[in-house]
This record gives C-alpha cells, structure tokens and sequence, in this order.
C-alpha cells in the first residue's frame, strides 16, 4: 500500500540554504519542514551571503502559501504538486534521547523524521538533507535518508569535457587546414559526429596533425593558430584549445576544469593582460572557504590580514607572469600599472556583490566550491562587453554541502553545452612540474 501512496520528504536545513526552491522538486509527493528548522532558518535572514539570500527566498515562498500550514494535512504546494506543512516539535524519542547525548538542531529535525515515520505507517518517510552524516545517523536509526538530488547531474563520467580526439583522417583532409585560411566545412570529416559550438579537436593521422575547433554559425572547422599570450605560452593540446577560448572576444563565457597544476588560472589570467585593450578592469576573484571550518574570525589581524591566505594563490599565478619579464620590461611595468591604477585587482568573491560588470575580464578561480544559484548570480549580472571565466577542480571540493555532481561549475558546463556564446575545456595534463603532477595523479 506504501508504495502506492505519495511519499513524505522531511527537510533538513541545508536543503533549503542550497535551493531556495526546493519545494518544486518533490511533485506530487508531500513536504514536511520541521519547525526546528525555521528556526534556524531565522538565524539567516540577514546578511549578502548566497545562503542568506536562500533563506529569505525561501520564507517569502513558505509565507505566499495560504491555509493551515499547522494542520496535518499541510497546505498545496500548487498545482500537480503534493502538500507541504510545519511539523512543531515533541519530546525526543526514546533512541534520540538514548543514543545522541547533544540536544542540537540535527538531532530534532531527526526526531521528527522519527516520529513522522511511525505516525504514518502506510506511507514511506524519507528525511532530505546534504550533510552526509545527518543521513548516516538517520539510516542508523533506521530511517530512510537522501541527499537533495533535483540539480544533481547523473553521470560525472559523461560530464562534457570540450575536445575530442579523432584519428584516421586522411592525410590529404588535414592538409587542406594548412591551406588558404585554415578552414574546413565539417561535412567534409564523416569521422566526426555531432560536434558541438566551440568544441575542440585534435585530428589526427600518425604523426601528422591539426588543432581544430568547430563554428557552429558556418558549420566549419577551423585551424587554432598557435599564439601565446603575455610570455605565456600553451604546452599541450589541451591548454592551446583553452587558451584560444579564453582570447575569443566573440566567446563571452568560458570555462576551464581540471586538477591543481594543469595551468587553469594562469592562462586565464594571461589571456586576460594580453587582451587588456578591449576592457575597463581585468578582475580575479575566489570565493572564501576557511580552512577547517574556522571562520576568519579566528584568524589573527585586520580584514586584509585574514583574506591574503586565501588570496595568495592568485598573486601566484600573476607573479608567473610577471618574472616572464625583466623588471624594467614593458610588460612587468604594465602589470605594475595596472595594479596601482585598480586596472587589475585581486579580491574576494564576495566583496564584487552589487557592482557593475560593463566592459570587464572577469576570472572567478576555484568555482567548484559555488552554488548553482550562485553562479546564475554571478553570470546574470554580466554586462555589454563582459568576459566571464570560471576555473576549477571538479575532484577538489571545500564546501561540505557540494560534490562533483551538485556543484555550480559542474551544473554550468552541464546546462551551457552547446551554445555558441560558451565554450569548455577539461584539461588533464599537469603542467607545474613533474613532482606536482605525479602527486595529482597517485596521492
């Protein structure tokens, strides 16, 4: 009988903070929210965070919903969609009592999960949350737990990676891209199917071959001229495919993944002083993830004190650049110029809220750690003449709500396949050194 009635979800905290709109994802089934839970919601309406935009968004939602939200019958959610209520909280089961000695937020909303569940015999109850332990608590008392899926990708392995290889052409189709302009229609390589806007290829026969990337307005391939870009210049396919994307101006959007030292940020940052002419400011921005959990305000010193940690790496990649060049040199002047006059600047994601993006080269570094909703954020405030970037490492996640699948660069690669406006690049060649790239690979 269970499976055939609509199933129960209870809500952790968390969900809510990741998606505001969580309540569309559950359809015909029913939501209960604990009232633990608007309690903690109410710690953050305020603030600019992205989680305390989720929470207001949230309430206001929970707010328009007209009816008993009290009652055990809860309140529609709309149309087709099952109902949603407030479940006020009791005393503690027996076996959260016994086993938890913490009287805390998790271990409520898991008693209402509880003691929903044998309320309603006749139907499933399920408790939804991101936090891997609330779940592993939950299954241990016997309660079924999933992590929010609804803008979860299904596959990592299928994740888009923005080049292919294709070998056995014909010696005589590579020659024509050295021909004339370096352009090919793509009709004329039954080899390659489905190519999609701005993919990259490597086409190859033995020992002769061409880097080309597909035009999806003419439906050509075209030959990637091999260029570098302030003293920097690609070592592999992979980074020549990237780098091209990240100087297209035609290109508004890219972005690059791949594991620490395959050179990400540094062609990036690159692409963007050698194309510095078609921009007001060349911005390079991180989002803050204390080390341990710790909150900058463990850390010693005034604000710029704390925030350079977390900085440091992106002075890193511009001081590479840099030493490219005598002290006296144009360029390392130019860098230094620009630094002064705020032409370049370095900041935390977070301090770029509420401002104007016209006419910039914006590079957001280590974007795995961000939220779908956060990178909608970022990219919808994209002005006239804009060029937004986003790096990361797919496998290297701080934030303990995401994952490889749920992530916001993975959901943007995910969602942004095939418009002609973007263009991706999966690089896996390490490139820092040999040290680093062996580590990368078996550590």
């Amino acid at each position: 009988m269970s499976d055939r009635l609509p199933k129960l979800f209870v809500l952790d905290t968390n969900v809510i903070l990741h998606d505001a709109r969580c309540l569309e994802s559950f359809e015909e089934n029913d939501v209960a929210i604990p009232i633990t839970v608007l309690e903690e919601l109410d710690k953050f309406k305020r603030g600019n965070e992205d989680i305390h935009f989720q929470a207001r968004e949230f309430i206001r939602r929970l707010d328009n919903l007209t009816g008993p939200i009290l009652s055990e019958a809860g309140v529609s959610r709309g149309s087709g969609l099952g109902n949603v209520r407030v479940v006020l909280g009791g005393q503690l089961e027996p076996e959260i009592r016994n086993i938890f000695i913490q009287d805390q937020p998790d271990h409520r909303i898991l008693n209402t999960a509880l003691l929903l569940s044998r309320q309603r015999r006749y139907r499933q109850v399920v408790l939804v949350s991101k936090d891997t332990n609330v779940r592993l608590k939950a299954r241990s008392l016997g309660l079924p737990a999933e992590d929010y899926e609804a803008d979860k990708l299904k596959n990592f392995d299928q994740l888009y990676t923005g080049k292919r290889l294709v070998e056995g052409v014909p010696s005589e189709q590579i020659s024509e891209f050295f021909a004339g302009k370096g352009i090919v229609p793509a009709d004329r390589f039954e080899q390659i199917s489905d190519p999609i806007a701005n993919e990259n290829f490597v086409i190859r026969n033995g020992s002769k071959s061409v880097l080309a990337t597909y035009s999806a307005s003419d439906r050509t391939l075209r030959k990637i001229e091999k260029q570098s870009a302030f003293g920097i210049l690609p070592r592999n396919a992979e980074q020549w495919f990237a780098l091209r994307s990240l100087m297209d101006e035609n290109i508004p959007l890219v972005t690059l993944a791949g594991k620490a030292g395959t050179g990400k940020t540094l062609l990036a940052l690159a692409a963007a002083l050698e194309t510095r002419a078609r921009y007001q400011q060349i911005l390079l921005a991180r989002p803050i993830v204390p080390l341990s959990n710790r909150d900058l305000g463990f850390l010693p010193g005034d604000i710029q004190a704390k925030l350079d940690p977390y900085m440091q790496p992106l002075f890193d990649n511009l001081n590479v650049i840099r030493h490219q060049f005598r002290e006296h040199d144009p360029q390392a002047q130019e860098i230094r110029s620009m630094l002064e006059a705020e032409r370049l600047v370095i900041t935390p994601l977070s301090y770029i809220r509420g401002r104007s993006l016209q006419r910039m080269y914006f590079i957001i570094d280590e974007a795995q750690n961000l939220t779908p909703h956060e990178v909608k954020t970022i990219i919808t405030r994209a002005g006239e003449g804009t060029k937004i970037v986003l790096t990361g490492d797919l496998q290297q996640i701080d934030q303990p709500y995401l994952d490889a699948l749920s992530n916001g660069l993975s959901h943007l690669i995910n969602r942004m396949v095939g418009q002609p406006i973007y263009a991706h690049v999966t690089l896996e060649k390490g490139e820092r050194s040999p040290l680093a790239d062996l580590a990368a690979r078996i550590l």
